[in-house]
């Protein structure tokens, strides 16, 4: 059928899906696997939306992960009933942090393999007393992992059936109904060791850890929940690789993808328009699943909800590098493949993390922007042209917090660009025995290999409203006590105000990061109803 054919007559297809992000294509495949007729609208000339693959430096044999980078909470049940090969790579390490300002570049390692080590880490940097709290601290965010990461691919369980899963009223206060950094101090007191724990609560989420909103929890839950273990592991071959592993079973069971085809407007009863090579073209289907921030649904839609939505915003900036080799470290005593081989933590000690959200909270960056670290290439050198990673090169992705997009505009975002990556230079260089500028390799036209990439750029590359990477506020992965569970789209998160129209994006209950969630339980209300 041709995309003219199909705009000619009603009822088209069971499924149209808006947006060819993961979730989408996840959706996709799905429901065609299940003899459902599908149709997937993506507004670029790929899919995979913010997790894909890419040459981000001309003439350089790199493809980056140039978005979402890191994958947790991919359930492998999903990998499984879809049948996809897709390969993750574990890190030995956990983390790295130096302690800011010290002489010596003294900082703790966290080895996942070698507990020794790492307790004598701890009592290098003077925090030989929370060793046992910071296990401690794991050990029950993966109770309460093990119990809920079930859940996920199942029917909404509401609050009390949650609560009563867990079986811990005193770990569900903690991490559920109270602040989160109350269940930090209570368990570890050094301040870099607090940050380390603390930053899970804020990747994303412009939040302090004390905000009684509890954004921060629900951030934190979802980075220690995955696979019921918290870990996150490296895709290999990139995150394309993930996207194009979706896309291929959902092309190869029957739906129909087609790029290059920007949704315009949305009707409750089915309708889709679209405009695709300068024709206005449109599709009907019995059901329409919205791979779009909810916010976007709603301008499709011509509505304003009732409330109004909370705004969705975005607080980070994100740098990718390509560098001749791992920078040297002020403690010659660590190997750098060991402190670039997990998530290298500057400048994020507790008081730095809610001094930096004070300050910008007020429009002040700070002077040492709180950033991460993670290095693919070490996990997974596939990404570089052999003769580049024979070189000793490697990729780099800076994660820097709390850069809230109430501070951009179209207007100054170039400007604003610049700041944020000279911030993040300068926080890197903090910490490194070398500026990491001396380091970085050159692309085709003579230019360094690094790009930066605000919650401005997010918006208008990938129509993320405020550059917002979660499409808007994390929910809870269960639905509160009363919520109406009647039907299908309400017992699986995904309903909207119209029947036909289901989230099936990260703005689902549930949705968050490259997990495949959003899409998956978007077409098992569609196959149960």
């Amino acid at each position: 059928m041709t995309d003219r054919a199909a705009s000619s007559s009603a009822a088209t297809h069971d499924v149209v899906i808006v947006g060819g992000g993961h979730n989408g294509l996840t959706a996709a495949a799905y429901l065609a696997r299940a003899g459902k007729s599908v149709i997937l609208l993506e507004r670029l000339d790929d899919v995979g939306g913010a997790a894909v693959s890419a040459q981000a430096f001309p003439g350089v044999e790199a493809r980056l992960s140039r978005y979402s980078y890191l994958v947790s909470l991919l359930p492998q049940r999903i990998i499984d009933e879809l049948g996809l090969d897709i390969r993750l790579a574990r890190r030995r390490y956990s983390s790295y942090t130096p302690v800011p300002g010290d002489p010596a570049g003294a900082g703790l390692l966290v080895d996942n393999t070698d507990a020794t080590a790492t307790a004598a880490s701890f009592a290098r940097i003077g925090a030989a007393a929370d060793a046992d709290g910071f296990d401690s601290v794991y050990r029950s965010t993966g109770e309460l992992a093990r119990a809920l990461w079930p859940t996920v691919t199942e029917p909404l369980l509401t609050r009390s059936e949650a609560k009563s899963l867990v079986a811990d009223d005193e770990l569900w206060d903690a991490i559920v109904e109270r602040p989160i950094g109350e269940f930090i101090e209570s368990r570890v007191e050094n301040d870099l060791v607090r940050g380390v724990v603390a930053t899970d609560a804020l990747i994303g989420t412009f939040a302090s850890v004390s905000d009684p909103g509890l954004a921060q929890n629900r951030c934190f839950l979802y980075h220690v929940i995955g696979q019921g273990t918290g870990e996150w592991d490296v895709p290999v071959g990139g995150m394309g690789a993930v996207t194009g592993e979706l896309a291929r079973v959902a092309r190869e069971a029957g739906a129909r993808i087609v790029t290059g085809a920007e949704v315009t407007r949305i009707d409750p009863d089915g309708t889709v328009e679209y405009r695709r090579n300068g024709h206005e073209r449109r599709v009907e289907g019995a059901h329409v699943l919205a791979n779009v921030a909810p916010e976007v649904l709603d301008r499709l839609l011509g509505e304003t909800p009732e409330p109004p939505r909370e705004k969705a915003e975005g607080a980070q900036v994100k740098v990718n590098l390509l560098l001749k080799r791992l920078p040297r470290l002020r403690d010659e005593s660590i190997d750098p493949k060991a402190a670039f081989g997990g998530t290298f933590h500057i400048n994020e000690t507790y008081t730095q993390l809610e001094e930096a959200y004070a300050g910008m909270s007020r429009g002040v960056m700070p002077e040492l922007l709180p950033c991460e670290i993670y290095c693919h290439t070490l996990a997974d050198p596939s990404i570089l042209d052999p003769e580049l990673a024979e070189s000793g090169a490697q990729t780099i992705t800076v994660f820097g917090l709390h850069t809230p997009d109430r501070w951009l505009t179209d207007e100054n975002n170039d400007e604003t660009r610049r700041r944020l990556q000279d911030a993040v230079l300068a926080s890197l260089n903090s910490v490194l025995a070398e500026p990491v500028e001396d380091l970085l390799l050159t692309d085709g036209d003579g230019n360094p290999c690094i790009e930066t990439k605000t919650t401005r750029d997010l918006e208008q590359a990938l129509n993320m409203p405020g550059g917002n990477i979660f499409h808007g506020p994390l929910s809870w992965p269960f639905a509160e006590d009363g919520d109406a569970l009647d039907t299908p789209a309400q017992r699986w998160g995904v309903a909207t105000a119209h029947p036909r129209i289901l989230l099936c994006g990260s703005g689902a209950r549930r949705g968050g990061a490259v997990s495949g969630l959003g899409g998956h339980n978007a077409a098992m209300a569609v196959l149960e109803g």
